[in-house]
């Protein structure tokens, strides 16, 4: 009965939170000890993390096991998703001097081998969720790789395990670098019109643009970054 109760205070949870759209993307709950397991398909990486915000927030959850994936925009076979994101982390140039190896039909290959390597990224791609594992030398090359990797249409969730050596603090400061990164990668988004400010893992984006796709597109990305608890968009759109 108190299981069937706290199931309750989630939905009712999930329900006032209006980006999770929960009557049109329902999610299957379990919570046994403290423990929730969310599962299900949401239409948006926004909705994905409000959703274990809004969770987690509740009474008596003291542990969720994130099963929730993003409804892509294009479905795609896990082959081209891990060649697409194998290309791109090996198109940019701040991984030039990370290894990169890809698990294809049950063993790595190497993708990219480079003598004395700063580090390694190997990919793994299951019913559209990328898992990154390895190791990078900074927080701002987990992000990055991240980002890169929810950038490949397909991409249902990004699991980023990468870890980073030596181990680097995080802050707010090294997640608002982190956004500003991702802004001047996409090529959709004129960086330059965008501030940046984080307070407790919440970014608040402000400036000007001049459509609202270009509004919506730096959202996703400030959301894409890795460790973004909740983005506040006060972008306004002027043509």
């Amino acid at each position: 009965m108190l299981e069937s109760a706290k199931l309750d205070e989630v939905r009712a949870a999930l329900h006032s939170e209006a980006r999770v759209r929960a009557a049109e993307h329902p999610i299957r709950l379990a919570f046994q000890e403290g423990v929730l397991t969310m599962e299900g398909e949401v239409a948006d990486i926004a909705a994905k993390k409000l959703a274990l915000e809004r969770a987690a927030a509740v009474s008596g959850v003291t542990h969720i096991v994130d099963r929730l994936h993003v409804a892509p925009a294009e479905r795609q076979e896990d082959g081209l998703i891990r060649d697409l994101v194998r290309d791109a982390l090996i198109a940019e140039p701040a991984f030039g001097e990370i290894s990169i190896g890809v698990w294809n039909k049950g063993a790595i290959e190497t993708a990219r081998r480079v003598d004395k390597a700063r580090g390694v990224i190997e990919l793994r791609i299951e019913k559209g969720v990328v898992t990154l594992a390895g190791d990078v030398p900074g927080l701002d090359y987990k992000r990055l790789a991240g980002v890169l990797a929810w950038w490949v249409p397909g991409s249902r969730d990004v699991v980023n395990g990468l870890g980073v050596t030596p181990p680097e603090q995080d802050s707010d400061a090294a997640m608002t670098e982190a956004v500003r990164i991702a802004l001047e990668k996409d090529p959709f988004i004129n960086a330059d019109q965008i501030r940046v400010s984080t307070k407790d893992s919440v970014v608040t984006l402000m400036g000007l643009v001049p459509k609202e796709s270009e509004r919506e597109m730096a959202e996703y990305d400030a959301w894409y970054v890795f460790g973004v608890d909740k983005v506040v968009n006060r972008i306004e759109v002027r043509a």
